[in-house]
C-alpha cells in the first residue's frame, strides 16, 4: 500500500492524540481566569515580537499593553523565550501522545507517519501551512535565543519519543533503539516543517508545497527499513 494511502485510515488516531491531553475534571473560575491572563498576554507579545522583532521588546512594555505589573508576566512566563514559544509543553509531547494513542497493530512509525500526512494535508498549524506563520519562523531566525530554544525544543522532542517508546516496545535499559528510531523520525517532522514553511514565504502554491512535503514522507518511508517501520507495534487486543 502506497504511504500517502494510509493517511484516512489513521485519522481517528490521530484527532485521539490531541485529546489524550484534555483535563478529566472541569475547569475552575480561578483555572480559567488564570489560562485566559496566561494566554492573553502571550498573545500580546508575540503580536508585539512579530511586529518588531524579538529583541526590540521588553517585558516591561509587554506587561505595560497587557495592563499586568512585570512580576504578573514572570510569574506565567519566567523568560521571554518562553512567551514566544508558550506551546512548549504540548509541541514536544505531542509525538508521544501520538504514540500513545495508536491502534491495535499499528507500529510508533505508522502513527507518527499518518500524522504528520495528515497535517500537511489538512494544511494545518503544525504542518507549517499556516498563513502567516512564514512570519513567525522569519523572527525566530532572526533572534539567536530563539533559534537556540527551538532546536533545545526539538532535542526535547526526541528524548521524549524515545522514552515513550523504550516504554511502549518494553525495550532493555541499554537498547539504542528507542533513541535512533526517535531520532530519525523527529528528524523528518523538522525536515518536512521547514520544507512546508519555505515554500508558504516564497509565495509557492499550497498545493504544490502539500504534494513535495508528501513526496518527502513517502521517500523517507522507502529509505528507512522495516525495522524502523514496524517497531513497538501495538499488540491486537
Amino acid at each position: 500500500m502506497a504511504g500517502s494511502e494510509r493517511t484516512g485510515k489513521r485519522a481517528d488516531t490521530a484527532r485521539a492524540a490531541d485529546a489524550a491531553g484534555a483535563g478529566a475534571r472541569a475547569e475552575g473560575r480561578r483555572e480559567r481566569k488564570k489560562r485566559e491572563t496566561r494566554q492573553r498576554i502571550s498573545d500580546i507579545a508575540t503580536g508585539l515580537m512579530l511586529e518588531r522583532g524579538f529583541n526590540a521588546v521588553t517585558i516591561a512594555e509587554i506587561a505595560e499593553t497587557a495592563d499586568v505589573s512585570v512580576n504578573t508576566v514572570y510569574n506565567y512566563f519566567p523568560t521571554k523565550e518562553d512567551l514566544f514559544f508558550d506551546r512548549e509543553e504540548e509541541m514536544t509531547d505531542r509525538p508521544s501522545a501520538v504514540v500513545r494513542a495508536r491502534g491495535p497493530g499499528e507500529s510508533a512509525a505508522a502513527a507518527l507517519l499518518g500524522r504528520l500526512r495528515e497535517d500537511v494535508s489538512s494544511r494545518s498549524l503544525h504542518g507549517g501551512m499556516v498563513e502567516g506563520y512564514d512570519q513567525f519562523m522569519r523572527c525566530v531566525r532572526e533572534a539567536p535565543s530563539l533559534m537556540a530554544r527551538l532546536f533545545l525544543m526539538q532535542q526535547r522532542t526526541a528524548d521524549r519519543l524515545a522514552a515513550t517508546l523504550r516504554e511502549e516496545a518494553d525495550a532493555a535499559p541499554g537498547d539504542p533503539t528507542p533513541e535512533l528510531v526517535a531520532g530519525q523520525l523527529t528528524y523528518l517532522n523538522v525536515t518536512v516543517f521547514r520544507g512546508t514553511t519555505r515554500g508558504i514565504a516564497q509565495g509557492v502554491d499550497p498545493a504544490e508545497v502539500v504534494r513535495e512535503a508528501m513526496d518527502r514522507i513517502d521517500t523517507f518511508e522507502s529509505l528507512v527499513t522495516d525495522t524502523l517501520l514496524n517497531y513497538a507495534v501495538r499488540p491486537a487486543e
